[in-house]
């Protein structure tokens, strides 16, 4: 039977979250320093403000260069474009979906709205306008504070938590994990937002308090599996053995319930609609990492405290 010795690797595991979230943190910073917004995510409409319109297309869209041209043209202020590949089999035959994002249009406004359509209808003379959605740059900047209170008290909730439930060390590693996962996850989608324009909104938000739920459940499974074998194995066993031991009996469970929940994300992210694709994404990249931290960051992070520990205790006994 396969047994891990995480032990034995601890800083090649602290090697490779640092690996992992490097590219992320650059693009974060790049993203603060280049977008108008000054956020290091690409925002969508929810939290900015301004109106969305999509039109279905018949054919494959592959280029908005000269939809964005046109669109400069008219007097359009800062639209920006994106393609969105629709179901093929759907009762409208549609191909593609054109989304426009532009400054916020009165419901009254319907020039503005006309202007638009007749500049995607000149490429496009089949194109249909499917949908206008709009939020007023009050309403976005207000749902954009109350998703960063939510945010906020929900990781001051779990610091509260872990803090009762752990001893410092244990407590702290858990927190940092937390952490890691969530800069993972906001690097991820910030290198989308640069290179495949990919926005965050509310479900995004969402997405990242799930993530945040299902990380720290299960660093606190291998956490109380840990305090329990040092019960029974204390005696028998170094700290790190039973950091190897505990972890390697948590293994399985682990994987299994991370693989049968990303099966279930997976099949809803290539079958299900485009609405959600990106809230499906968060949720997928934040189990990943997840599941990976719980194992080799938080873990490896008590075993190593835990050894300074221990080195202290006996250079104060030598004393």
């Amino acid at each position: 039977m396969f047994q891990l010795n995480l032990v034995k690797y601890r800083f090649v595991c602290l090697a490779m979250s640092a690996v992992l979230l490097l590219p992320g943190i650059i693009a974060m910073i790049y993203s603060s320093i280049t977008y108008p917004t000054h956020s290091p995510l690409k925002v969508g409409i929810d939290y900015t403000g301004g109106t969305v319109l999509q039109y279905g297309v018949n054919d494959e869209v592959s280029d908005l260069g000269i939809i964005r041209k046109d669109l400069a043209k008219a007097d359009v202020e800062n639209p920006y474009l994106q393609i969105i590949n629709a179901n093929s089999e759907s009762a409208m035959k549609i191909k593609s979906i054109i989304s426009i994002k532009t400054k916020f249009i009165d419901e009254k406004n319907n020039k503005e709205v006309d202007k638009i359509t007749g500049v995607i209808q000149n490429t496009y003379p089949d194109a249909q306008l499917l949908q206008v959605s709009s939020v007023g740059p009050t309403l976005g900047k207000e749902l954009f504070k109350n998703s960063l209170i939510a945010l906020g008290l929900a990781i001051l909730g779990i610091i509260a938590y872990l803090s009762i439930r752990f001893q410092f060390d244990y407590a702290l590693a858990a927190i940092l994990g937390l952490v890691h996962d969530v800069l993972f996850t906001l690097g991820v989608f910030s290198i989308l937002g640069l290179v495949n324009d990919v926005q965050i909104d509310g479900l995004f938000v969402t997405a990242l308090l799930t993530v945040i739920g299902f990380s720290v459940h299960d660093t606190i499974v291998i956490f109380d599996r840990i305090r329990e074998n040092i019960r029974y194995y204390s005696k028998k066993m170094s700290f790190s053995e039973i950091v190897n031991f505990s972890v390697n009996q948590t293994l399985t469970r682990s994987i299994n319930t991370s693989v049968t929940t990303l099966i279930t994300l997976l099949a809803l992210f290539f079958l299900g609609g485009t609405t959600t694709k990106d809230f499906v994404l968060a949720m997928i990249v934040g189990i990943m990492i997840g599941t990976y931290s719980s194992i080799f960051f938080c873990t490896v992070l008590v075993d190593i405290w835990q050894e300074k520990k221990l080195a202290q205790r006996g250079a104060g006994v030598k004393a």
